[in-house]
């Protein structure tokens, strides 16, 4: 098995390679595995979503799946697949997925995208889903027209916090809910982008910068003792939820490490990513995450495992870019 070079971390991927997971699970496994550099296990996550690419370009989707965008998460992992094996199929893959995501897939009347292919309803993981990889494959305009679609559509100016749901058709939300997990989509996605992204234009960079601070600074206010954050943020009620913090220290860290956030956010990244990891079983499970399969109720999830891998390696490239600077 690959090795993290972290013995938690081992456990954690171990036992997320024994989870059934669904297509963005699989793309973000991917991607973790890129970000700690593991390239060999990754080219056999890629060869693995593209054997389950649907007709239309969506990858790791099984028959049948309304997923519209989830898919999207696979395509830098199918990118370094062609890259690295100068493999034609990968390639192919690659050019259909975007060619889905840009073209074809549904959408509102100004693009912006729809999270599934059975209603016309916008989310907030959609901007994980596709930001990073539209910002990796130039096209950073576009990469920018979903942010600022679906922060017209979800983003509450009072609370500095995302609605998880809008509905296109009634005009208005449908989860409004401030749900955890999705703000900590938003700011990761846009975190990664900027990432995948470092030449693009300086305002725009510094725009969405910006952006990401704001909801993390607005997220923070809702953190407990535990430094984990209820299920729904703003809703003290709700359970207490580990997956949150996990995607909200990744943001931060990658911010540090890219030089966009202050040095500031390393202990804040950090922090959040050791309450999380107090919530790792002896089995490697990220416990109290919001739950597959439904995400309604604790438990524990393919996305949470693959987060806790996220945040350490952004916890190292931070770590690098502070002593380096």
């Amino acid at each position: 098995m690959p090795t993290t070079g972290d013995a938690t971390a081992d456990r954690v991927l171990l036992a997320l390679l024994t989870m059934q997971r669904e297509s963005w699970e699989q793309g973000i496994l991917g991607q973790a595995l890129l970000d700690l550099g593991l390239d060999e296990a990754a080219v056999l996550v890629a060869d693995a979503v593209v054997t389950r690419q649907r007709p239309d370009g969506r990858l790791g989707e099984p028959a049948g799946s309304v997923g519209a965008v989830n898919g999207a998460a696979c395509g830098e992992v199918v990118r370094h697949a062609a890259r690295s094996t100068g493999g034609r199929r990968y390639a192919a893959a690659l050019d259909a997925q975007l060619d889905w995501l840009t073209r074809r897939a549904p959408r509102a009347a100004d693009g912006t995208l729809f999270h599934l292919l059975d209603g016309r309803q916008v989310w907030a993981d959609t901007v994980y889903m596709v930001v990073p990889l539209l910002a990796l494959t130039g096209r950073t305009e576009a990469a920018a027209a979903q942010v600022a679609g679906h922060r017209r559509r979800l983003y509450d100016t009072r609370t500095g916090l995302y609605a998880a749901r809008w509905d296109e058709d009634r005009g208005e939300l449908d989860r409004p809910g401030h749900w955890g997990t999705g703000n900590g989509w938003v700011v990761a996605g846009i975190a990664r982008a900027l990432r995948l992204a470092p030449d693009r234009p300086g305002d725009l960079r510094a725009e969405l910068a910006g952006h990401v601070e704001e909801v993390l600074t607005a997220c923070l206010a809702y953190r407990g003792a535990d430094g984990l954050f209820p299920d729904v943020l703003d809703e003290p009620g709700a359970f207490r939820e580990a997956n949150t913090a996990q995607l909200l220290g990744y943001a931060a860290l990658t911010g540090v490490a890219g030089g966009w956030l202050s040095r500031s956010w390393y202990d804040v990244g950090a922090d959040l990513l050791a309450a999380a990891a107090r919530r790792v079983d002896a089995y490697g499970r990220v416990t109290g995450v919001s739950g597959a399969p439904d995400f309604e109720r604790p438990g524990t999830s393919p996305e949470a495992q693959a987060c806790h891998l996220l945040g350490l390696a952004a916890l190292r490239r931070a770590g690098a870019a502070l002593s380096a600077g």
